[in-house]
């Protein structure tokens, strides 16, 4: 039978989960209601587990465990058909600026009720459509190949759920779909890489009122090699002839009086693109400039700073041709639900970069969320209801 979305269940799914707060590390509530609703859609307790990414986020960032409550939530739903085993998921985690946010729906959209929080639609409209999706097809009775649903954890401070689960975890699954982005007829089927940097600058301390040019000042020589980054175009957006990418300095913490020349700066930023060598060219571009910036700046004596430059690949870019089976798949199933599908590739990371570089096929799709990560975030009802007709027809359609 073909399934029936009970669109008035699934909106309110999304308001409960809308008001649970849960910033990365804190998902515990958000796992817990989802796990209560999972019971009530028929899920059996020995179809969900957690896993243990919690464990190795904290080893990985060598925090204290304690800073992340569960692992991934892991639900592996039974075939009622023999076929191939597909994987949906989506992130639990929101950003700081979600804190206290509390859901109102106004016609169409759903809003935060004050004008002081983002919403949380990033990604709860996602968490929202796969409990819809289980209990749809558990209480219909819709015949579907084995699944496994996976609700990750830290996402959105470096897709970390993603990055330490194992897909043995979650049954060695043949193919993926991500719900996580806005409208639903845009297939993304690629997205940026990024590499993220961090510059300890060391100066010389010096007494600023007495002996300045005794001293290296660390902030002269972090401002000077963000200056020539910038100089050299490769801060921003960047364009070199075709190739495309972005860089920032996110982050500058330093000094601790007005009267020392500084002795130390710390500077992290990151680097993307979606091809791998213009990456590295724009990193070594800022490797350049901090060394370049460190040497140019001496004092009386002509000693000079030096800067301890590291790099961490954050993410691998990936493009899935629009010929490749999951590509397909997904542009028939929206075409199937009446969406017109446009296959695109993403400025931002996503879940789906280590499920790809770790061999898993994975499409990304758009569940109505709008103006993530501000203050204007919404959700866009009539393409949430589109989400999850996409992901009832994805589950259960012939690949």
């Amino acid at each position: 039978m073909n399934p029936t979305l009970d669109e008035g269940r699934a909106v309110q799914h999304l308001m409960d989960l809308l008001a649970i707060p849960g910033s990365s590390g804190r998902e515990g509530a958000v796992a817990r209601a989802v796990q209560l609703k999972l019971r009530a859609a028929g899920v059996r307790p020995a179809w969900m587990r957690f896993d243990h990414a919690n464990e190795r986020i904290a080893r990985t960032l060598g925090r204290d465990p304690r800073d992340f409550e569960v692992g991934n939530l892991i639900v592996r739903l039974p075939g009622t058909r023999t076929g191939p085993r597909r994987m949906f998921l989506g992130h639990m985690d929101t950003v700081p600026l979600c804190r206290g946010a509390r859901p109102v729906r106004r016609g169409q959209e759903i809003r935060p009720a004050s004008r002081d929080t983002a919403l949380g639609a990033d990604n709860r409209t996602a968490v929202a459509a796969l409990v819809t999706l289980a209990e749809t097809l558990l209480r219909q009775r819709v015949a579907h190949p084995p699944l496994t649903l996976v609700f990750t954890i830290c996402e959105e401070i470096g897709l970390y759920g993603a990055k330490h689960l194992r897909l043995s975890d979650a049954g060695r699954p043949a193919i993926a779909f991500n719900l996580d982005s806005g409208a639903p007829d845009q297939i993304i089927a690629g997205a940026i890489g990024a590499t993220k940097w961090e510059a300890n600058v060391h100066g010389i301390s010096s007494h600023a009122g007495v002996r300045p040019e005794a001293g290296v000042s660390a902030i002269l020589i972090a401002a000077r090699a963000i200056e020539r980054a910038a100089a050299r175009g490769y801060f921003g957006a960047i364009a070199k002839g075709r190739r495309r990418g972005k860089a920032n300095a996110g982050v500058i913490q330093g000094g601790e009086a007005t009267n020392e020349v500084t002795r130390h700066v710390f500077v992290r930023g990151e680097c993307r693109s979606h091809d791998p060598g213009f990456l590295a060219k724009i990193t070594a571009e800022w490797r350049a400039a901090f060394e370049w910036a460190a040497r140019s700046v001496r004092n009386n004596e002509g000693k000079s700073g030096r800067a301890d430059f590291r790099v961490a690949n954050d993410y691998q870019a990936f493009r899935l041709k629009d010929s490749h089976p999951a590509v397909r798949f997904a542009v028939e199933a929206a075409r199937a639900i009446g969406l017109n599908p446009k296959v695109v590739a993403m400025d931002g990371g996503l879940d789906a970069n280590p499920l790809n570089a770790a061999g898993l096929p994975t499409v990304t799709l758009g569940a109505g969320q709008r103006q993530p990560h501000s203050l204007d975030e919404h959700v866009v009802i009539p393409e949430f209801l589109d989400a999850c007709r996409l992901a009832l027809r994805l589950a259960t359609a012939e690949l």
